[in-house]
């Protein structure tokens, strides 16, 4: 199988009389209107969530900036427009292989694809994720008013280690010069894996269920990851045992790292200033979390050539987060559990079996 056979995405599913499924990527307007309901449900009771724990600390819900609502939410809708323009011409390129009337083409393939009802399923489905997405941030802002358990997590790192520092293994076997850069690259392209792989999925896959389960999944981890955060309040090793990195370089990574602690201090001296906001928690790793989860729905979808690159990235940002001290080990393998967790709940709750039966019936 060639590599451009492994990265095309499934053909569409056909019903049991052999015709093609109806609007929108195989989606019944029936299951349109159950996976909207389930998903703006779901934000729902999150928002309550946050809503709660608001009140609860005195602090008023923020978005420094529109960084984490419009502003993600429009690179995201300026790149799917790029992605969907793009497949349609080469989807297009690939029908017709003739430039003579390639416009309208082209357009009859966006319309082919583009129904009223996918492009609502997906508007939808985008905002939702990035109302997730705030309320998450927030949450983790708040994570700050809990009691760090480092010591606990730096103990029990040790013990299987047996007395040694993972981060101090590492630094003793990759260096801590040439390593570092390379490493902080992939740790920070993490931001953009991720918008990659929840903009892609709702861009490119032709079966609007199969781009529901990636959002799903991107939606559950958020959600799981923050309650892991409450489960076990934590700073990192970098914060914990600093001395452990003192010899780093400095890269992008390590200036992150002096900017959270900063803004941490502030949010605690001064929680009623309109830019008092912390982006630190170590427990669990939702880099190592979100780049599992885009793995297994590779692995679902059956991109084998995507899923083998993806599974060493995964690697390489594990072994990122214990050389710079972001996460302690258990942390990352905490995420790996919250992937398993989310992927598996968000097929579930897009092929809700019940209700898939009783629509082919």
């Amino acid at each position: 199988m060639s590599a451009h056979e492994q990265l095309r995405p499934l053909p569409e599913r056909t019903d049991r009389t052999g015709e093609r499924p109806a609007p929108a990527g195989g989606t019944s307007r029936r299951e349109a209107l159950r996976l909207t309901a389930v998903l703006w449900s779901i934000v729902a009771v999150f928002a309550i969530i946050t809503f709660a724990r608001s009140q609860q600390v005195g602090v008023p819900m923020r978005d420094p900036g529109g960084r984490m609502f419009s502003g993600r939410l429009q690179s995201a809708v300026t790149l799917g427009l790029v992605l969907v323009v793009v497949d349609a011409a080469v989807r297009t390129l690939w029908r017709h292989r003739a430039a003579r009337g390639f416009l309208p083409a082209a357009w009859r393939t966006l319309r082919e694809r583009w129904t009223l009802q996918r492009t609502a399923l997906v508007v939808s489905g985008l905002v939702a994720y990035h109302v997730v997405y705030v309320c998450y941030r927030n949450l983790k802002s708040w994570d700050a008013f809990n009691t760090d358990r480092d010591q606990h997590l730096l103990d029990f790192d040790r013990t299987l280690f047996l007395g040694h520092s993972p981060a101090e293994l590492l630094h003793g076997l990759l260096g801590t010069d040439l390593a570092a850069r390379p490493l902080a690259f992939f740790y920070e392209v993490f931001v953009y894996v991720v918008v990659a792989a929840v903009v892609g999925a709702v861009a490119l896959l032709p079966r609007v269920k199969d781009s529901y389960v990636m959002l799903f999944a991107g939606i559950w981890v958020w959600i799981l990851g923050v309650g892991s955060y409450y489960l076990v309040p934590s700073l990192g090793p970098f914060a914990s045992a600093a001395e452990e990195f003192a010899k780093l370089p400095p890269t992008g990574v390590t200036a992150s790292q002096a900017e959270y602690l900063v803004d941490r201090a502030h949010l605690l001296a001064n929680p009623a200033a309109p830019d008092a906001f912390a982006s630190i928690s170590a427990f669990a790793s939702l880099h190592t979390a979100f780049t599992c989860a885009i793995l297994l729905v590779a692995l679902y979808l059956r991109m084998r050539l995507l899923s083998i690159v993806l599974a060493g990235y995964l690697a390489v940002v594990m072994v990122a987060t214990i050389y710079f001290g972001m996460h302690f080990v258990v942390d990352d393998i905490a995420g790996i559990v919250i992937a398993l967790v989310a992927v598996a709940l968000a097929r579930f709750t897009v092929h809700w079996p019940r209700l898939e039966a009783r629509d082919e019936g």
